[in-house]
């Protein structure tokens, strides 16, 4: 689980001292900074629970190397992985006697994969009505279980590392349930409840009966109305364990009776938000699909857009010149129009979804034309997990550059969770890698199938049943 030290009081006064207007122009120079962090520490535990807890030390030989930094592939490349960080890269290694090789030729090996946005205690319902009812039956213990799955079916995709933005407390169980070894899954960075308004996307209590829950959700599930009530509500996920916090700027697609693009928090309660995030060195996500709502959250200092549905030239110059990330999501687009097409989703989430999707593509080609940080994020849990790969092939599809797809997945995405040592293959970083038979750079959806995936120095999976030390194989 990650933990933070002492809090960036000057960088808050500096970052919020050039921007104190409420109007949506007034944007700072640079977003407000959070300091990096390594990557949470977590026992090791192989999907076979019989095998070995560690792999001890080995080579993989003669395999080609993406990096993750963007460089062009290293044919022939050895990589040495010794405690479960990467000890050395280059050709022709000398390794200490007894270290176990491995013959890695026709394969490519990349850094563990990283999602930066998803949800992995929730499953697509069946139909609206279906989720209605489990909203209403389950409790945190039954999204705790289902999230054990998910972590599974991530993990096994090539996905080590992932950010949860926004569901409850249930995504802090499942995150030290990982760390400490009790089951498998990618280390993770939680929000706990997302934070908006009432009524807002963030408020699942939208459309239903208000006697079927009690009282209206207030601070403790991350809804409040102006800066007192959202403040108390950033400080009650981060003193139940939130890594990150997560702001629903506009409205949403699959929330009911809110315009999907329109602007829900205002700038000044946006702004309080991010100030009390980054005193305890906390980074801020907002899902924000119109233009309106996304012009303001880059006023408040957000550090990422998500979804950026409705971007304009003016939104795309305030992103580039504040580093502000887009996490576009763009799978989920196509997903959910084929969901309301089947009739799985409520008339308004059908009208909504079939609306934003050909915005959403619209603009992420603006973005990434335009040279906008981008980190892959995939909203696993709108989609069955484990399909978080195919976030990769959409970005592709939609004129992504197979290596800038890479690096959205491994280095950039690292660099805005403020990871430190994940998402790169350099020696000292975490021997997190994914081996994929053939060239990505030729063929993105390799991306989808990982033979082989390493956390932490251990091959959780192996799928040729002859590249892993510890000799599991798991289908």
């Amino acid at each position: 689980m990650m933990r933070f030290g002492v809090s960036s009081l000057l960088f808050v006064a500096a970052c919020h001292a050039s921007g104190t207007s409420s109007t949506a122009s007034a944007v700072p120079d640079a977003v407000c900074p959070v300091p990096e962090h390594p990557a949470a520490p977590s026992a090791a535990l192989a999907i076979d629970p019989s095998s070995p807890a560690t792999a001890g030390a080995f080579v993989l030989r003669d395999a080609v190397l993406v990096d993750g930094t963007g460089r062009a592939p290293l044919p022939d490349t050895d990589i040495f992985v010794q405690d479960g960080r990467i000890a050395g890269v280059g050709k022709d290694l000398e390794v200490p006697d007894g270290v176990t090789e491995v013959d890695a030729r026709g394969y490519t090996v990349l850094p563990g994969f990283i999602d930066a946005h998803t949800h992995m205690v929730m499953d697509p319902p069946d139909s609206y009505a279906a989720g209605v009812e489990r909203q209403v039956r389950e409790t945190d213990a039954d999204r705790a279980l289902r999230g054990v799955r998910n972590a599974r079916a991530t993990l096994l995709a090539g996905f080590t590392t992932v950010r949860n933005v926004g569901g409850g407390m249930a995504d802090r169980a499942l995150r030290d349930a990982i760390d400490a070894g009790l089951v498998p899954g990618p280390r993770m960075l939680v929000a706990n409840h997302s934070i908006g308004t009432t009524g807002g996307h963030c408020d699942d209590t939208n459309a239903l009966r208000p006697e079927v829950f009690g009282e209206v959700p207030d601070f403790r599930e991350g809804i409040g109305d102006g800066p007192d009530e959202l403040r108390k509500a950033v400080r009650y996920q981060i003193k139940y364990g939130a890594d990150v916090i997560k702001i629903c700027a506009t409205g949403g697609v699959l929330s009911q009776g809110d315009g999907v693009g329109a602007p829900q928090l205002t700038v000044e309660e946006m702004r309080v938000i991010v100030e009390e995030a980054v005193r305890a060195e906390r980074k801020v996500a907002a899902h924000a699909h119109g233009n309106q709502g996304i012009k303001e959250a880059i006023a408040a200092g957000v550090h990422s857009i998500e979804h950026g549905s409705i971007l304009d030239d003016e939104a795309i110059a305030a992103m580039k010149r504040r580093g502000v990330f887009l996490v576009p999501t763009t799978y989920v687009g196509r997903y959910v129009v084929e969901r309301a097409e089947a009739g799985a989703l409520s008339p308004d989430s059908a009208r909504k979804a079939k609306e934003i999707a050909p915005k959403m593509q619209r603009s992420f080609r603006m973005a990434y034309e335009a040279g906008v940080p981008i980190a892959l994020g995939s909203d696993a849990g709108v989609f069955p997990h484990g399909r978080n790969g195919k976030e990769f092939t959409t970005m592709v599809e939609l004129g992504m550059k197979p290596m800038d797809a890479i690096v959205a997945g491994t280095s950039a995405a690292a660099r805005l969770l403020g990871l430190s040592d994940v998402g790169r293959i350099v020696a000292g970083m975490r021997a997190d890698l994914v081996l994929v038979k053939g060239d990505p750079l030729e063929d993105i959806t390799v991306l989808e199938r990982p033979e082989a995936v390493v956390k932490d120095g251990v091959f959780v999976v192996d799928r040729t049943g002859r590249l892993s030390p510890q000799g599991e194989a798991t289908p």
